[in-house]
C-alpha cells in the first residue's frame, strides 16, 4: 500500500523530543526510539516523574535519554525548552507530539485505583465499542474541560510545534509526528459544511482553524454541539484532534522540506481511558515510532493507523 510504514531511517546521532513521554504511549515511544540509537528528550509536565522515567529507561540499559521538563500550556517553559535544544544539539530531527489530555473528568481515578475487579473482569468480555461505551458512561464533558481539552489538544501542540520549527529546518531530516487518534477523522462530524472546511486543505488557513474552535465553544457553551453537527460524545476530544489533523495537513503544505504526519496509536490502556483500551502502551508506542522513523523522503501530511496510511476523512 502507498505510504506503508517499511524500513527506518538511518538513526545515526538523531535527537528526539517526545512531549508526555513519563508514562503510557510516550514512555514506550522513548524506549523504543532510544533502542533505535536516538537521542531522546523524554519531556513531562512533573520534573520527579520524568526524572524517575528517564531513570527507568537508563536501567534498562538506554543511556541516551535526557529529561526536561514542558508544560506544552505553559510559553515559557516551551521557550526554555527550545532554548535547551538549541544550546545542546543546534538541531532537532524528531518532534513527537503525545501530549494530550482527555477533555473530560472520569468517575473512576485514572490510574485505574478506584475501578473494582468486577468491573476489570467485565470490561474484558467487551470489544472496542462497548469499552468506549463503559468509557463514556464513567466520564463528564463540561465547558472547562472542553475548553481545557482545546488548550492542550491543540493549541498547546501547536506552540511547541511553532517553538521548534526553527529548529527542525535545522536538521537534514526533520520530521513530526503528531499523536492523533481515530476520534479525530471527519466522518464523524455531522455538519457536511464543517467536514468540508476541515478537509479542504488547500483553502484552509490556522486563523479559520481559531475561528472553528471558536464556533465550536461558543456551541457548546449554548448546548448547540447535537444540533450544529459537531461530534457527540467525547466532543471537545474529536475536535481538538480533528483540529491538530488539519494543522498537520497545513504544515506538510507549507513546510515541503519536513516530514509532518498524524498517527492513530489505537485504543491503549492508558490513564487517558481508564485503562480500558485493547492494546498495551507498548503496542501503541511501536505504531508512533514506526512513523517517526520512516525512510529519509518519505510521505508527508498523512494519517496512519495500524502501520499504514490511511484516511482523514
Amino acid at each position: 500500500m502507498v505510504g506503508a510504514i517499511s524500513s527506518p531511517a538511518n538513526t545515526s546521532s538523531r535527537v528526539a523530543v517526545v512531549t508526555g513521554g513519563n508514562k503510557g504511549i510516550g514512555l514506550e515511544v522513548c524506549r523504543q526510539l532510544a533502542g533505535a540509537g536516538v537521542t531522546v528528550v523524554l519531556t513531562a509536565r512533573d520534573e520527579a516523574r520524568g526524572a524517575a522515567a528517564v531513570e527507568k529507561l537508563r536501567e534498562l540499559g538506554l543511556p541516551d535519554v535526557l529529561f526536561h521538563q514542558l508544560d506544552i500550556t505553559d510559553a515559557p517553559s516551551i521557550a526554555r525548552l527550545a532554548d535547551f535544544l538549541e544550546t545542546r544539539f543546534g538541531k532537532l530531527d524528531i518532534l513527537v507530539n503525545n501530549a494530550a489530555l482527555g477533555a473530560v473528568e472520569y468517575v473512576h481515578d485514572t490510574d485505574y485505583g478506584s475501578v473494582t475487579s468486577k468491573e476489570k473482569e467485565k470490561l474484558s468480555d467487551m470489544d472496542m465499542d462497548q469499552r468506549l461505551g463503559w468509557l463514556w458512561e464513567n466520564s463528564r464533558e463540561t465547558y472547562d474541560t472542553a475548553r481545557k481539552g482545546l488548550q492542550t489538544n491543540y493549541y498547546g501542540t501547536k506552540q511547541v510545534i511553532e517553538a521548534c520549527l526553527p529548529l527542525l529546518k535545522a536538521s537534514s531530516d526533520g520530521r513530526i509526528v503528531n499523536v492523533s487518534s481515530h476520534f479525530g477523522q471527519l466522518r464523524l462530524f455531522r455538519n457536511e459544511e464543517l467536514k468540508r472546511e476541515l478537509n479542504d486543505i488547500d483553502s484552509l488557513t490556522q486563523e479559520r482553524l481559531d475561528e472553528l474552535l471558536d464556533m465550536f465553544l461558543e456551541d457548546f457553551e449554548a448546548d448547540a454541539v447535537d444540533s450544529r453537527g459537531w461530534p457527540k460524545y467525547f466532543s471537545a476530544y474529536k475536535v481538538a484532534k480533528a483540529a491538530m489533523n488539519a494543522y498537520s495537513r497545513i504544515l506538510a503544505r507549507e513546510h515541503p522540506e519536513l516530514c509532518v504526519n498524524c498517527v492513530h496509536p489505537g485504543y491503549v490502556r492508558t490513564d487517558m481511558t481508564i485503562h480500558s483500551g485493547l492494546l498495551t502502551p507498548e503496542e501503541g508506542g511501536s505504531r508512533v515510532a514506526a512513523a517517526a522513523l520512516l525512510p529519509e523522503g518519505g510521505v508527508t501530511g498523512a494519517f496512519f493507523e495500524n502501520f499504514e496510511e490511511s484516511s482523514f476523512v
